[in-house]
């Protein structure tokens, strides 16, 4: 299989500060998001404007227990998660054994409260 290319980070900087049509923004977030590369696709489906994938990323990360996955689909979003999705996360986080962001995610619930 074929390793897909992808900007380097100036010329991915540019596409993202610069004007974009949102099919194009949302065809290179996919293809990011197929390379396991998750923090440039959140940064792609927000100039897409595309909601659905970024609530999908933020599903993901609370799934995973990811504090910064949470914090980047967030931020993509344009919205804080609330005290309960905090909460969740950090059970998952817990359960998958990454103590860091279980306390990271409690922290930040209770900052929300």
């Amino acid at each position: 299989m074929a390793t897909k290319k992808f900007p380097d980070p100036l010329s991915r900087r540019h596409l993202l500060e610069g004007e974009m049509d949102a099919a194009k923004a949302g065809a290179l977030a996919k293809d990011y998001l197929e390379a396991g590369r998750e923090l440039e696709a959140i940064e792609f489906f927000a100039k897409a404007g595309d909601r659905e994938a970024l609530l999908a990323l933020a599903t993901v990360a609370v799934e995973r227990g990811d504090v910064f996955l949470m914090k980047a689909a967030s931020a993509g979003l344009g919205e804080e998660p609330s005290k309960d999705r905090w909460q969740e996360l950090a059970r998952a986080a817990s359960e998958a054994g990454r103590p860091r962001d279980a306390e990271s995610a409690l922290r930040l619930a209770a900052v929300d409260a």
